[in-house]
């Protein structure tokens, strides 16, 4: 009889050399039956600590003003009364958010997540034709928006103005009561814009069942406090990271300071004023914080850590980052929006440069984006991933969707990745963003950690620029600290001490700033249309 070998896979890395795949090394997490009918409302009210705490749920950064945990639970009742019998909305039914971060907003999430509506949040400094895109992959029933931000949607759309008496009476006013809407774990719960792998600007749909998941870890993450967390929100909550961190507050019974609009001196002054023990954040604050004289100026003695994500932190600025600051930490996290927001657990390593080690709930691979190998250790390819934190793919857009997912679940993600021997991972850059010089492959933000690192720049890009003999060539943009003479030439020297020959910068564009996306990430085209237009950029 043939002997049955199980697949062993390497305590160190997680590696599985038969199956090729990586597997956490946390311990596993037991999530609920899928059958069960929950909401993710009901699953992070259910999670708050009891009795309620009596630290305040959310506070507005520049009023003051408050809402309790009390108060909160009961206007999300209110308002999901007052949204199925006034206004009508039922299970199923899309429904845009265009909003800065108010206190209104988390309120209006759990509403219409409880009974199976679906928030499609948004920015709200959209443009009308972004807008107009993103209603027609979604259809929305009606939309609840800032009287600053209505303007930009089409009048055939119902809009309610969150800022008007009106809303604040659904928020306080009992409503007529209509019978328990059933919400499965496999409904949609939410559809977040994101650009995927490629291309133009997709709807995420995620389900209960993904934010339930990703919530199950929550529990062995959580430590016991003498005084409540409280976290400065400097990040959007109608992109992922932000949705998913608000969901992530409540269950624990932390305090939420939103910030309606980001500024940097503000956000400082709001560190010092609600004693801010965790903020996070993209890594261009990291940097700003780093760099700027104010920061020294302000006590920032309660703030206990940073959490990147939206964009790789570079090593480089990690390590000075942490040598000035030595009593915050800070952690680089990873994640997509296909993915709900996370992949790794960040606090389990202190390793710079990684995103920490693969949750426990997914599974992964790194696979050659040429042979279609999956790799061992050690080696670079595209990462792919596995687990119930994996979207349901995108809505109205039937190509996208079988390209990025496989028949076998696998999502691939479009990030050149490896993990190492003792399985923490490691985002190189995205699959598309690697500069084409002759025939190596160079990544931008392993140029751009360089350039940060100069005490003379403020920011840096780093894209392709095409060139005639090279087929690309790494072109940057520099912002120049206040009073800097920085020259061309001396950027370049400075790279180039660092890199291989291949890796060098080989033309400089200075420029008052880098355009980044609302979660931090730096918008290659548009420095790329930038760069190609302007032949006069310096060589």
């Amino acid at each position: 009889m043939a002997t049955m070998h199980t697949p062993t896979i390497d305590p160190r890395s997680g590696y599985c050399n038969a199956t090729k795949t990586f597997h956490s090394l946390l311990p596993g997490v037991p999530l609920p039956p899928e059958s069960l009918p929950i909401s993710v409302t009901s699953f992070a009210l259910s999670s708050i600590p009891s009795p309620l705490p009596t630290n305040p749920a959310f506070i507005d950064a520049s009023s003051g003003q408050s809402l309790s945990y009390s108060d909160f639970i009961s206007q999300v009742k209110f308002l999901s009364a007052a949204l199925r019998s006034r206004l009508r909305l039922s299970h199923g039914d899309a429904v845009v958010v265009l909003s800065p971060a108010r206190l209104e907003i988390p309120v209006l999430y759990f509403a219409l997540i409880s009974f199976g509506a679906i928030p499609c949040p948004s920015n709200p400094l959209s443009t009308p034709s972004e807008l107009s895109y993103q209603i027609h992959l979604t259809r929305p029933k009606i939309a609840f928006a800032v009287s600053t931000a209505a303007t930009n949607l089409p009048d055939s759309l119902p809009t309610v103005l969150i800022d008007s008496p009106h809303f604040q009476s659904l928020l306080r006013s009992p409503s007529p009561s209509l019978p328990q809407t059933v919400v499965k774990q496999s409904d949609p719960a939410a559809i977040l814009y994101s650009s995927g792998t490629t291309g133009r600007v997709k709807g995420v749909v995620l389900t209960h069942r993904n934010f339930i998941s990703l919530l199950s870890v929550l529990p062995a993450k959580h430590i016991e406090r003498d005084t409540p967390a409280v976290s400065l929100f400097t990040i959007p909550v109608f992109h992922v990271f932000g949705f998913f961190m608000l969901l992530r507050a409540v269950a624990l019974g932390e305090t939420v300071v939103l910030m309606e609009r980001f500024n940097f001196s503000s956000a400082l002054k709001a560190v010092e004023r609600y004693r801010v023990t965790f903020m996070p954040v993209s890594p261009p604050l990291i940097l700003a914080i780093l760099k700027s004289d104010e920061a020294a100026q302000r006590d920032l003695s309660s703030l206990e850590l940073l959490a990147s994500g939206g964009a790789p932190l570079g090593h480089e600025v990690a390590e000075l980052f942490r040598a000035r600051f030595p009593n915050i930490k800070t952690i680089q996290g990873y994640g997509l929006t296909e993915t709900t927001g996370g992949v790794t657990r960040p606090e389990e390593t202190d390793v710079l440069g990684s995103v920490g080690r693969l949750s426990a709930i997914l599974e992964a691979r790194i696979v050659d984006p040429v042979s279609w190998e999956a790799l061992p250790p050690g080696r670079r390819g595209e990462l792919w991933l596995r687990g119930p934190t994996i979207m349901q793919g995108y809505i109205g857009d039937e190509e996208a969707t079988p390209s990025t997912l496989n028949s076998k679940g696998w999502m691939k993600t479009g990030d050149i990745c490896y993990f190492n021997e003792s399985g923490f991972l490691f985002v190189v850059d995205r699959l598309k963003e690697l500069i084409k010089y002759k025939a190596y492959q160079v990544p931008p933000a392993e140029l751009e950690h360089i350039l940060n690192s100069h005490p003379e720049i403020m920011d840096a890009a780093v894209i392709p620029y095409p060139d005639e003999e090279a087929g690309e060539i790494p072109m940057a943009f520099i912002v120049r600290r206040p009073g800097s003479t920085l020259t061309a030439a001396a950027v370049q020297e400075f790279v180039a001490k660092q890199v291989a020959p291949y890796k060098k910068i080989r033309r400089v564009e200075f420029t008052d700033a880098i355009p980044k996306s609302a979660a931090g990430k730096i918008l290659r085209r548009e420095l790329v249309d930038l760069a190609v237009s302007n032949p006069k950029s310096k060589l």
